[in-house]
This record gives C-alpha cells, structure tokens and sequence, in this order.
C-alpha cells in the first residue's frame, strides 16, 4: 500500500480529532468562500450548503476574488470572507484574505498549518492537525477542511460520519475497480452541495491517474455532453435526496447509451446506499471519490505520490 493509499484509508481519527461544534460564522451580507484547486471545490460545496441554511453566500477562485471582487460582489468590503488553503500558503488565496481585510472584510481561516501565511492574514484561523505522510494530492486534509466548513454551518458532525464514510470507502473499493476495465471516459454529476464535491472526484481522478475527467450540474449534462457517451463511459452520479427522481431517470438513459453507472444514493449499475444526514453526504463520499482515482492510477502503473506537473504547495513568484 503506497502513501496516498495510506491516507485514503487511515484519515477517519484525524476525523475524529477535528469533530467538535465551532462557534458559528458572524452574519454578514454575503459569506465568500475562496480557495483555489482542491479548496475552491470544497468552497463551492460549502458555500451551496451555507445558502441552503440561509445564509446568502458564495464560491470564487482566490486569484479571481483578489484581482477582480466586484465582478462577483458588488460590496466587497461588507462580506465575510472564509479563506481555505491546505498549506496556508497558497499565493492566490493568501492575496484574497489580504485584500479583503484591507476592504473591510474579515476573514475566517480554514487550513491544516496553523503557523502559515494564512493564519497571520485572518481575524479567525480554524485548524486541525492532519497527516504527516500527506503528499503532493489532498486527501486528508481535504476531508478535513471540508469537515471544518460544514461544523462551521453549524451542522454537527460525529463520530458515526467517519464511520459511514469508511465503510463506504470500503464498499466501493470493493464493489467499483473491478468494474473499470478499460473504460476511459469519466464524468462525474452533482447537484447542490454535491457539485463542488463532483469536481473535486474529478479532479483526483485526473491529477492522479492523467485521466481526462469532466463534471457537471446532473441535467446540464444532456445539453450537449452527453453526446459523448458510449459504452467506454463511467458516469459517476453524486444523488441529491431532493432530486433523486428525475437523477435516477437520467442515470438510466446514460445506461442506455452504454455507461457504466456508479450511483452515489441511488440507482446504478452498482447502487450505494447513503444513511446519512444530507448536509454530510459530500463528506461521506469523499474518501471514496479519491480512493477511485487511486485505483484508477494503479491500473495505469502511475505513482500517486509524485504526479505529473504538481507541486504541494503552488506559489506564484
């Protein structure tokens, strides 16, 4: 078993580390949720869960809220930001969170390093210790930063999430890789607070294994995309529990027009049931979605620990 298996599999105590209730976010009149990569995905699950519970919020790449805010908030000095970076370091997000204080907004940390950039450019830094045996790709401290942002909403998350999380880890290992084979096209589908932990699968699958991958909105997929379905696709369906009607009728035409489809809450070729409370099923699905694109790059004999092209911490000098 190599690192990023390692930490696939092992990330659930650090889970339950990090699961204690956080004072809430202030209100404002807008939350901006920033990162880039990996970050940026988490922000827009995030940011979709923050509106579903009332607060007006939104999702924007750190280079684009640092350079050009008032293209995506009028008011950029009356928002509160929420700054997420693994390393604390990461240029972009880090020329965010000081813009925005020096517009008037205050910024909410979330990071794995608490001795970082990011934590001496925010008003509040929230942190958890993460594994050391972390490499270049996110895993751990993904789900981490994730967990944190939800427990900032103010949902609860306990210990039974990292147990359902584990044994749908283990449920799928068990159940998809073997039903791969040489299938080469992968899409990934979410609604809500699923999207942004759609793309983020997909991001892992083409960091890790040099796979081309897509994500999309589940319905904006039959306008246009769709086209490219055939029997070398797997279509990855993140099941919203508000939409799992009118999914699971999509799921069955990508069937047949030939994918092969993993049913993430709901119908599929392989169909895996989701217990949990719905504000979590992004997080529970997480490990998952990166153990796929592990196997997928073990299939192609590719070492995870070193992809192509990425370093851990992207600096822009």
């Amino acid at each position: 078993m190599g690192p990023t298996e390692q930490t696939i599999f092992e990330q659930f105590s650090y889970w339950r580390n990090a699961a204690a209730p956080l004072a809430p976010l202030p209100e404002s009149e807008v939350t901006v949720f920033v990162g880039c990569g990996t970050s940026y995905n988490l922000a827009l699950s995030l940011a979709a869960l923050a509106n579903a519970a009332g607060r007006a919020a939104i999702a924007v790449p750190g280079g684009e809220w640092a350079g050009r805010p008032q293209v995506y908030w009028p008011n950029h000095g009356r928002a509160h930001v929420v700054a997420l970076s693994r390393s604390g370091e990461t240029t972009e997000t880090i020329a965010a969170a000081r813009a925005s204080r020096a517009a008037g907004s205050p910024v909410t940390g979330i990071t794995v390093e608490a001795d970082s950039a990011l934590a001496a450019n925010s008003d509040r830094l929230v942190t958890a210790g993460t594994d050391p045996r972390e490499g270049i790709v996110m895993t751990t401290s993904a789900s981490l930063m994730l967990l944190l942002g939800i427990q900032l909403l103010g949902h609860a998350v306990s210990g039974e999430a990292g147990e359902l999380a584990e044994a749908m880890l283990r449920q799928v290992d068990a159940q998809v890789p073997a039903r791969l084979g040489k299938r080469s096209h992968f899409v990934f589908l979410g609604g809500g607070p699923l999207y942004g932990v759609a793309v983020e699968g997909a991001l892992k699958l083409m960091e890790m294994s040099q796979v081309f991958t897509q994500a999309f909105h589940p319905l904006e997929y039959r306008h246009g995309p769709i086209s490219l379905v055939d029997d070398r696709s797997v279509v990855f369906v993140l099941y919203g529990a508000d939409q799992r009607d009118v999914e699971a009728r999509l799921a069955r035409e990508l069937q047949g027009k030939g994918a092969l489809v993993v049913g993430f809450g709901g119908e599929g070729d392989v169909s895996l049931a989701m217990p949990a409370d719905p504000a979590l099923a992004g997080l529970v699905y997480l490990p998952a979605l990166q153990l796929i694109g592990e196997r997928v790059a073990q299939s192609r004999k590719l070492d995870t620990a070193a992809p192509r092209h990425l370093t851990k911490v992207v600096t822009l000098s």
